[in-house]
């Protein structure tokens, strides 16, 4: 089994999937373990001289003016955990938790936030033997960091909340025990360092942008089966077109429809059966285009933000100072985030667009609702239906959530991002997208049976005999949940992308 080293800050989110999707363990490295231990015998310093330092010496929030004696300093941490504990809602999904515990793992062993190394290393036993800490989805601003969700997470490192091992959800403490995993008496700054920083968010953040880039392409993909069953005309696609227009994204999608679309017996010229196609076709570069760029800034600012140091205060060793700032606040995710869940249910609008034109015989001249005998079979009629109901409500989950703040704390944390409830809702878009897109690909394949899959080109053919392998031709009305759930896991597992990059090389 692989292991990951983690120091430095220098994890990707290659390594990320490695460890979640992947089962590879993680260490830490030397380096990572030195610089930690110069933080921590700076806070050691500093807890024992009683220097006035926010969050190891004072309490928190509004408490940051009340001065804690050296007795009392190893309570408030323990206090800070179990008092910060109060998410509700449904557990977010164990991948996401155990990409949580990664970043917060990677975000400490950067060596400035003055945890103990024993403490981290505890953590990391936990993720690499399984257990995995129960957490409530809500209950985060996205601001002094995901402190409730982590909180949660921290219970189980002290023996306490919830944790799921070997398939089983238990308490924290058995799940310990039943790891051999001796659990954390935590001393001064450490509950601080647990808490105080982005990762809950980032980790949902982290994912949904690994999915949303293998959907992006998918989509590609989709479209160009769509596209083939409409007979489109390519001259859109031209290269010509979309390098005067600047944009790398929209260049990107045409290069990929030409590759997708080549050889092709269906495709049409300018001209020969239409002049031009309608947007939902001729403008798949422009709209798939600028959700790429959208996806690609959201993984730029993802990439930093995993290894990124969002403690508070920052511990500085080498000048001994204690920082106290303001990184754990979620702003550049909740921007992101809202920007990324809009970008994937314009994949969907769109996609759903490309359903109507395939299932109304009045814009595909196919059979209505691509059918044999309708009126007795309804065919995909209501397979529409539910793209239609997905595709608005990502229109209300795309409503961004970083517009709004609501003081806390006393007013002393007056501004919050809501970055988590961003993280959320991006990742229950693409969740709908994924199923818009399902549909679509199970509509086009239907399409493509009334002229035959003869003349694909090579990648859709690959697709659709793909397809085919998963879900039948419908010939007559069938319950069809199941169809759909087939296709939401080819598409989900990569399996589309896979086909047709087999037959025609990567994908940009």
């Amino acid at each position: 089994m692989n292991t990951v080293i983690i120091g430095e800050g220098k994890l990707t989110l290659e390594e990320l999937q490695e460890v979640i999707r992947g089962g590879s363990l993680i260490a830490l490295s030397e380096t990572a373990k030195t610089l930690m231990q110069k933080s921590r015998d700076m806070v050691e310093t500093c807890v024992t001289e009683e220097k006035i330092v926010y969050g190891l010496t004072t309490g928190f929030g509004k408490f940051s003016d009340v001065t804690i004696s050296l007795d009392d300093s190893i309570k408030l941490q323990e206090n800070l955990i179990t008092s910060h504990s109060c998410g509700v809602g449904e557990p977010l999904p164990i991948e996401v938790v155990r990409a949580m515990m990664l970043l917060r793992i990677n975000a400490l062993a950067v060596g400035y936030s003055g945890i103990r190394i024993t403490t981290v290393e505890t953590l990391l036993e936990m993720l690499n033997k399984g257990v995995i800490p129960v957490v409530p989805s809500k209950g985060s601003l996205g601001a002094s960091g995901d402190l409730v969700p982590l909180a949660h997470m921290s219970l189980v490192l002290l023996g306490m909340g919830e944790a799921y091992y070997q398939g089983q959800r238990m308490s924290g403490q058995e799940a310990m025990q039943r790891a051999e995993i001796d659990p954390v008496k935590l001393t001064s700054k450490e509950g601080l360092a647990l808490i105080n920083g982005t990762p809950a968010m980032c980790s949902l953040g982290a994912l949904s942008v690994i999915d949303a880039i293998t959907l992006l392409k998918t989509a590609e993909i989709i479209a160009a089966l769509s596209m083939e069953a409409e007979n489109g005309v390519i001259d859109a696609m031209d290269e010509r077109i979309h390098v005067l227009r600047r944009q790398p994204g929209q260049i990107v999608t045409a290069e990929n429809m030409r590759r997708l679309l080549n050889g092709s017996k269906y495709i049409t010229r300018q001209g020969e059966k239409r002049v031009q196609d309608a947007y939902v076709f001729r403008c798949i570069p422009q709209i798939h285009g600028a959700s790429r760029e959208a996806i690609e800034y959201v993984r730029t600012m993802i990439d930093r933000e995993m290894n990124a140091v969002t403690d508070n205060p920052v511990i500085f060793p080498d000048t001994k100072e204690a920082i106290s700032g303001g990184n754990f606040h979620g702003q550049y995710l909740a921007l992101g985030l809202d920007f990324l869940g809009i970008a994937l249910a314009e994949l969907a609008n769109v996609s759903e667009r490309r359903i109507e034109r395939l299932v109304n015989p009045a814009l595909s001249g196919l059979p209505a609702f691509l059918i044999k005998n309708g009126g007795v079979n309804s065919g995909l009629m209501i397979a529409q239906y539910t793209a239609a109901s997905l595709v608005s409500e990502n229109k209300v989950l795309a409503h961004p959530a970083s517009v709004d703040s609501i003081p806390t704390s006393a007013n002393q944390e007056d501004h919050v991002s809501m970055g988590m409830t961003s993280a959320r809702k991006a990742r229950e878009i693409l969740f709908n997208a994924i199923n818009v897109l399902a549909i679509e690909l199970l509509c086009a394949g239907q399409a493509i049976e009334f002229q035959g899959s003869a003349g694909l080109a090579p990648a859709t053919a690959a697709v659709y005999h793909t397809l085919r392998k998963a879900v039948p031709p419908l010939d007559q009305d069938r319950i069809l949940y199941p169809d759909i759930e087939q296709c939401v896991q080819l598409i989900w597992d990569g399996t589309i992308l896979k086909a047709a990059e087999a037959a025609i090389g990567e994908l940009k």
